[in-house]
């Protein structure tokens, strides 16, 4: 029996992980849970898995959910602390990360140095603080596991190889809702940007989809992850999001993960590595037909550029990066810019950006402060 907290319950990763518990009850208990602002699914979700503990960040709803959950002895606790405070709890094994933005960021590093397995699914913390990160997880004797669909078939694919083997990574994108739209981008909307053609994500991961955002931010965590540099990440566009990830070896082998499009499945395994459980939906290759691969578009999709460059720039230009990206998307997503200020944006911040080379946490929250009052100008 593994005890788990999920930072970010209410979310589609959250909602995905305690579908799992629901399904292997015998395996997992939930012990805390933590969600952003949504007190009416974090109390249902209490009262179902009653854990010990949970956290309401954004505090004006917290002592209605406190006073509801009384009765069945559930602690309610608050902001940035209360994230903490889960993120160190005694009786848990293993925290999933699942809530956007940097404010997992403190509760994340916490757990580290509490020794406790972590399982990372938004992309902030291995972009902003990934090299940070992983040494701290190093220095704790800690397992940063991904759930990150791509990193988790990466790792899979990795798994007791030497790393003096590795030539080249190759992450899979399915080129998103704009990959066969002729002429321009700057009149779609944040409607059609938000019709992913394979999975249901969020709003902003989702924007980051078509952008090609979210392969850039993927090349800054592989290279955190994998510790490998930049040229050895290669970004692919198949179409059928079947193939999630495949690694090159020197003498030209490739090993592939492939699985039906499902964000169950990286996260099963997450949670129960190195056992793997059944209950998932499987794939069926008659129906697969036929793989395609084709390079992705740079110019169109300048985002993945950015990415690249973020990651051989290092330091703290990762973390500006992401956080003016976070700010450009809300703007688009208010209609407040077109699709392609995203990047014209991003680019402007990280050239006025003067990069720290060796940051420390508190360095890399200045830099996503400073970027995303930067960009806020900007606008």
């Amino acid at each position: 029996m593994k005890n788990i907290a999920i930072l970010g319950s209410t979310g589609s990763i959250g909602l995905s992980t305690l579908n799992i518990v629901r399904a292997h009850p015998e395996h997992f208990r939930v012990k805390a849970l933590a969600a952003k602002k949504n007190a009416d699914l974090l109390f249902e979700q209490a009262r179902e898995f009653r854990p010990e503990v949970v956290c309401l960040y954004e505090n004006q709803y917290a002592a209605a959910l406190e006073k509801k959950l009384r009765k069945l002895r559930i602690r309610v606790v608050t902001g940035a602390e209360g994230l903490c405070a889960l993120g160190t709890l005694a009786s848990v094994d293993q925290i999933i990360f699942a809530m956007v933005g940097a404010v997992g960021l403190a509760p994340l590093f916490e757990a580290v140095k509490a020794g406790k397995s972590v399982a990372i699914a938004n992309k902030e913390p291995l972009v902003m603080a990934g090299a940070l990160l992983m040494e701290t997880a190093r220095q704790n004797r800690v397992r940063v596991i991904p759930i990150d669909s791509e990193h988790s078939g990466l790792w899979q694919c990795l798994e007791g190889r030497p790393q003096e083997t590795i030539k080249k990574l190759i992450l899979t994108s399915s080129g998103g809702p704009f990959r066969k739209k002729k002429g321009s981008l700057a009149n779609v909307t944040p409607a059609q940007a938000l019709r992913h053609p394979k999975w249901k994500m969020g709003p902003k991961i989702t924007i980051d989809s078509a952008t090609l955002m979210n392969k850039g931010l993927e090349v800054i965590e592989a290279v955190n992850l994998f510790k490998v540099p930049c040229e050895k990440v290669k970004v692919l566009v198949h179409p059928e999001a079947v193939i999630h990830a495949l690694v090159e070896f020197l003498d030209g082998s490739h090993l592939a993960q492939l699985g039906v499009t499902d964000m169950r499945l990286p996260i099963q395994y997450a949670l129960s590595y190195p056992a793997r459980l059944d209950s998932l939906p499987s794939l069926d290759f008659t129906k697969v037909g036929a793989l395609h691969f084709e390079e992705p578009d740079r110019k169109r999709f300048p985002c993945l550029e950015l990415g690249y460059e973020a990651s051989r720039e290092g330091g703290s230009m990762p973390a500006v990066l992401n956080a003016a990206n976070e700010v450009a998307v809300e703007a688009f997503l208010e209609g407040e810019i077109f699709f392609p200020g995203i990047p014209k944006i991003i680019e402007k911040v990280i050239r006025q950006h003067k990069k720290i080379k060796t940051p420390g946490l508190a360095d890399l929250m200045e830099a996503d402060q400073w970027a995303r009052q930067q960009a806020k100008e900007l606008l």
